[in-house]
């Protein structure tokens, strides 16, 4: 085997360890553990030894995504809750929950719905093409996974995979196409999702008739023992054929099949979907491991969230509305201040020009010579290409509850002024909000208490990150987001050290040079449900550690906005103000500082 080979065979199994801890987010993943808690017992999961086919890279990527999913999705203790009473229906139900939290995954990244995918349709074309006469000759839980695959995942199923299914497809309809509207609403919620199965399977007529079929099986054993005799000697050539077909097929694949180096290169370019979001994610491994102490119960409830879709289009335009005529107060003050911040970022831009060029612009301060002496060259200037425009701010706003009323107004027309002066300068402006979905910890604290409140559980409740305006959506498109800030049914708890996380991880992602992040917020992380079971410092201190790592080790400029609270305890660079009025003064001290040259910044 070449070298090359083996560097990619490598390099393809730290990418699916690196994965696995991704997808997870636990990035003290235990590999071993993995194997032995999997469906995939009896086998080193990362070994690649003996992959020697595309099949195999596409297989081994599917269970490694698979097998993370679980660990991120399902909850051991609510699978084990509503396991269904009769042994039969146990194989099915861990077919469905396998199912939805495979679903889960492929809406969370479309790589791992793309793998998995692929993995299943390879699998489909290799099932057996024997002759299927009637139903004795399908398993029931062939068909089932078939059923939900056709269903869940919307698979074409190839003809002989149709055919396996049309034996028992009347049978699942018959019991579950009903409610199949409840089952995808719920996917995200574990417990109504295997209740209901296991409600589903118990009451499935195919097993309630498995004690009848299994007498009339025994009366037909003689007979059919008689014919089977028959077709016994008819059938083992063929299946003599078919082994000699297989055992050259795998002679093929195990010892022959060999990594060309295009197929390597192919490989390769497969792997850069995986790779980037791996790479992307990892930051967080980074992050989370300069604090040790801090721990996340689950985040198997947690959200990240598009305001258009936290609420119907006619709420989010009669916030704006809203948010609208209590700008007007304000207007001549945006106005003043857009005019002064933008004169003041484009005269940080300090426009330079090459003189005595070849080609470009015509010099005409050098006219003068040529009017003097017709023989002298013509003399060209051209601009410099500027870096200023190569930047993005991160705008991260704190929707707790305690910023409702003025508080969250200042903060919303932060974000809204903001965004429209920084376009005007072709500075990319991002707006994000962070949140809880629910007050007194929600499902996680369900969860935790479920199982005898284990002490010390670390973050305790269900986080809500909202994306009000993407880097590359122009603020008309997004300013109606901006407005669902004042909807109080939004503001709940603050858990400010993962948030600000979250937005640096995004914007890592950006491949501007200059990205600054602005915190707007009213003090310190607060979340009653984490902070009962935990020491009372405990999302303080993460806070910390958290702007401290990007401050000190990070090309990210910070910097902190603290709405009627003083938050310098946290952030090196923070101003405190109480009014909208003081904005003006703030941000145009504070944003051209930011916007000197690069060699200034750092």
């Amino acid at each position: 085997m070449s070298n090359k080979e083996n560097n990619i065979k490598e390099q393809f199994k730290q990418v699916l360890i690196s994965t696995a801890r991704v997808i997870s987010d636990d990035y003290k993943i235990d590999i071993k553990k993995i194997d032995k808690n999997s469906n995939l017992k009896k086998k080193n999961f990362f070994d690649i030894t003996n992959l020697s086919s595309k099949s195999d890279f596409i297989r081994l990527r599917a269970e490694t995504d698979s097998v993370a999913l679980s660990k991120k999705f399902s909850n051991k203790y609510i699978y084990n809750k509503n396991l269904p009473k009769n042994p039969a229906c146990k194989s099915l139900y861990e077919i469905a929950e396998k199912i939805r939290y495979e679903v889960l995954g492929g809406r969370m990244l479309r790589g791992i719905g793309k793998n998995l995918k692929e993995n299943y349709n390879q699998k489909l074309i290799s099932k057996r093409k024997d002759n299927i006469k009637n139903k004795e000759d399908v398993p029931i839980a062939d068909a089932f996974e078939l059923y939900m695959l056709k269903k869940f995942f919307n698979i074409n199923l190839n003809a002989t995979s149709s055919k396996m299914l049309s034996f028992w497809e009347k049978d699942f309809e018959k019991s579950v196409e009903k409610h199949l509207d409840f089952l995808n609403e719920n996917l995200e919620n574990q417990n109504n999702y295997n209740l209901k199965f296991s409600e589903i399977l118990q009451n499935m007529d195919v097993f309630n008739s498995n004690d009848e079929e299994i007498k009339e099986d025994n009366d037909k054993d003689d007979t059919e023992q008689e014919n089977k005799s028959e077709n016994n000697n008819d059938n083992s050539q063929l299946n003599e054929d078919e082994n000699n077909q297989n055992e050259q097929q795998a002679g093929f694949n195990d010892a022959d099949f060999e990594l060309s180096d295009q197929q390597i290169d192919e490989q390769l370019d497969d792997l850069d979907s995986v790779k980037q979001n791996s790479d992307n994610l990892s930051q967080r491994e980074s992050l989370n491991s300069i604090d040790q102490e801090y721990k996340i119960f689950t985040s198997e409830f947690d959200e990240i969230a598009k305001a258009e879709n936290l609420e119907d289009t006619k709420e989010i335009q009669k916030l704006r509305k809203n948010l609208d005529q209590q700008l007007i107060g304000f207007q001549d003050l945006i106005t003043k201040l857009a005019n002064k911040l933008q004169r003041q970022l484009l005269a940080k831009q300090n426009r330079a020009w090459e003189f005595d060029l070849e080609e470009g612009l015509l010099d005409s301060s050098k006219l003068t010579r040529i009017i003097m002496d017709p023989y002298n060259s013509l003399s060209f200037m051209k601009e410099k290409d500027l870096d200023f425009k190569d930047t993005i701010v991160t705008l991260l706003i704190d929707n707790s509850g305690s910023m409702r009323g003025r508080p969250i107004t200042i903060a919303a027309l932060c974000a809204d002024i903001l965004s429209r002066t920084l376009e005007r300068c072709s500075v990319k402006v991002e707006i994000l909000g962070f949140t809880t979905k629910n007050w007194k910890g929600g499902k996680s604290r369900e969860t935790w208490t479920q199982i005898n409140k284990p002490k010390n559980p670390g973050r305790l409740n269900d986080l809500r990150h909202i994306i009000y305006k993407g880097a590359d959506t122009h603020w008309r498109k997004s300013k109606d987001n901006i407005g669902l800030m004042l909807k109080e049914g939004l503001l709940k708890e603050n858990i400010d050290g993962e948030a600000i996380s979250w937005a640096y991880s995004r914007l890592k992602k950006r491949k501007e040079e200059r990205k600054i992040l602005m915190v707007i917020s009213d003090g310190a992380p607060v979340d009653d449900s984490t902070l009962s079971v935990n020491s009372g410092d405990f999302l303080e201190k993460h806070l910390k550690k958290m702007v401290k790592f990007i401050e000190d080790k990070s090309n990210i400029e910070i910097l902190a906005i603290g709405i009627g609270h003083d938050v310098s305890r946290y952030y090196k660079k923070a101003i405190k103000i109480t009014d909208v009025q003081e904005l003006g003064d703030v941000m145009i001290s504070q944003l051209s500082g930011l916007f000197e040259n690069k060699s200034k910044l750092h």
